[in-house]
């Protein structure tokens, strides 16, 4: 009796054992299952509305409207600059440099640095258009720079600028930006 009472017992935990591993196996099918589409699928950050519409982030792909912001307040950290503040504004725009570009930006932007530091010379952008590229990854941006001496505008010439982007999950780094130069320019 002790012999059949002990196989029923071992049987009976046999078969637990077995149902807990299928169960396991399941288990651990569904998390690789779920961990595959969670990694596949485009991912979205909805921001708050600060343009006509909210803004999302996806690792599908810069937005329009995400890109025209960025770019607007680029545009004014990059060409708004007094002595006052170039070591912050230097910094700024590398901190929202790619790695790849901050060698080379950083050296322009020390020149412009050691132009500008100790003089009373500043400058101020007023956006009048903005082109937009999201596929491309650029923003040309038109409107008034106004240089300022002292106290006095001594010019206000009307230029254009171009930023060029890079987007790698779902951070969007500056990897150029300069002025666009016409033929009108060129010829000076």
């Amino acid at each position: 009796m002790d012999l059949s009472y002990s196989h029923a017992h071992n049987q009976r935990v046999l078969k637990q054992r077995n149902l807990l591993v299928v169960v396991a196996a399941a288990l651990a099918g569904l998390a690789a299952l779920l961990m595959m589409f969670g990694i596949s699928r485009d991912r979205e950050v909805v921001l708050q509305p600060v343009l006509r519409s909210p803004v999302t982030v996806s690792s599908a792909g810069v937005s329009r409207e995400y890109l025209e912001m960025i770019t607007r307040d680029v545009v004014v950290l990059t060409l708004d600059r007094s002595p006052q503040n170039l070591e912050y504004w230097m910094n700024s725009v590398l901190a929202i440099t790619a790695p790849r570009a901050q060698g080379k930006i950083k050296g322009d932007l020390l020149k412009i640095v050691n132009e500008q530091r100790g003089s009373s010379i500043s400058q101020f952008f007023t956006i009048q258009a903005m082109e937009i590229d999201p596929k491309n990854l650029r923003s040309e941006v038109t409107g008034e720079l106004h240089t300022i001496v002292g106290n006095k505008v001594i010019s206000r010439e009307r230029r254009t600028f171009r930023y060029d982007w890079e987007y790698q999950g779902l951070s969007l780094r500056l990897v150029g930006f300069g002025m666009v130069r016409t033929g009108k320019e060129q010829d000076q």
